[in-house]
C-alpha cells in the first residue's frame, strides 16, 4: 500500500544532511512551509544551500533558518524588502553568498530542471552584469544568454491538502513555486492542512501529482484561514493585524 503521509514535519526533514540544496517554496509569506522550516531549525541541518524567491521576511520561517546561520548560499530573485533584515545583516557580514537570478529565469531554471532540459537561451539579462561569463546567442536577430536548469536535492513546500499518495491541491496564489519545485528535487516534502482520503480529491484540482511527492505531513488548520476562507493577514512579525486576532486564532 502507497502511504507517503509521515506523523511529524520533524519526522518529515529528519534526513536533509549537512551541505544540502533544498527549495523553499512561497511568494514571500504566501506559501512558505513554515512548520517545515521550522523542523529544519530543530533537525539542526547546516551548510545549506537555498533556493527560494525571496531571501526571508521578519524573522520567522527562512529568516529564522538565516539567522541560526545555517545558509552558505541563497539561490533568489527578490532578496531585498522592507522586513529582509536578517539576510541584510548576514550578506554586509559576507557570511552568506547571494546568487541573484531574475524571477522569470529562476522559475524556468527550476521548471527546467524537472522538466529534464539541459539549459535554454532567454533575452533577459543580457547586457547586464547578470550575463558576465554566460554564452551569448543570437537567435532571429536578438540576443540571449545561456541559463542552466537548478535542480535540488530537497523541496520543501506547501498545499492546502493531499491524499496518502502524495497528490496535492493548492489554495489560490500560495501554490506559487511549488509545482515546479516538486519537479526539481530528488526528494520532496509537502506540509497540508488535511490529508484526505483517496478518491476525495478532484482530479481536475491536483496541480502536483503524487509522483512528484516522497513525504507529505498534516499540520492543522492556518490561522488566517476559516472554512477555507481568508479571515485576516498578518504583520512582519507573523502576527495577526490590529483587530483579527479573535478571527485568525
Amino acid at each position: 500500500m502507497i502511504d507517503k503521509s509521515v506523523s511529524s514535519a520533524e519526522a518529515a526533514v529528519a534526513r536533509i544532511p549537512d551541505g544540502a540544496t533544498v527549495m523553499i517554496g512561497g511568494f514571500g509569506r504566501a506559501g512558505q512551509p513554515i512548520e517545515l522550516i521550522d523542523a529544519l531549525i530543530a533537525q539542526g541541518a547546516g551548510d545549506l544551500t537555498i533556493v527560494n524567491n525571496n531571501a526571508g521576511n521578519g524573522d520567522t520561517g527562512l529568516a529564522a533558518l538565516l539567522a541560526k546561520r545555517r545558509v552558505k548560499k541563497i539561490i533568489c530573485s527578490f532578496p531585498r524588502q522592507a522586513d529582509s533584515w536578517v539576510f541584510d545583516g548576514l550578506y554586509r557580514e559576507g557570511v552568506i553568498e547571494l546568487e541573484l537570478v531574475p524571477q522569470g529565469n529562476l522559475a524556468e531554471r527550476i521548471r527546467a530542471a524537472g522538466a529534464g532540459i539541459g539549459g535554454f537561451f532567454t533575452p533577459t539579462g543580457v547586457g547586464t552584469r547578470l550575463a558576465e561569463g554566460k554564452e551569448t546567442r543570437e537567435i532571429d536577430g536578438r540576443q540571449y544568454v545561456l541559463e542552466y536548469p537548478i535542480k535540488a536535492d530537497f523541496a520543501l513546500i506547501s498545499a492546502r491538502v493531499a491524499d496518502r499518495w502524495g497528490n496535492l491541491v493548492y489554495r489560490e496564489t500560495a501554490r506559487n513555486f511549488g509545482p515546479i519545485m516538486a519537479a526539481a528535487a530528488t526528494t520532496t516534502i509537502a506540509q497540508v492542512d488535511h490529508i484526505v482520503e483517496l478518491g476525495a480529491l478532484d482530479p481536475e484540482s491536483v496541480v502536483t501529482p503524487g509522483i512528484f511527492v516522497d513525504r507529505v505531513v498534516a499540520v492543522g488548520d492556518r490561522r488566517w484561514l476559516s472554512g477555507d476562507e481568508f479571515v485576516g493577514g498578518v504583520d512582519i512579525e507573523g502576527q495577526p493585524l490590529t483587530g483579527e486576532a479573535e478571527a485568525t486564532r
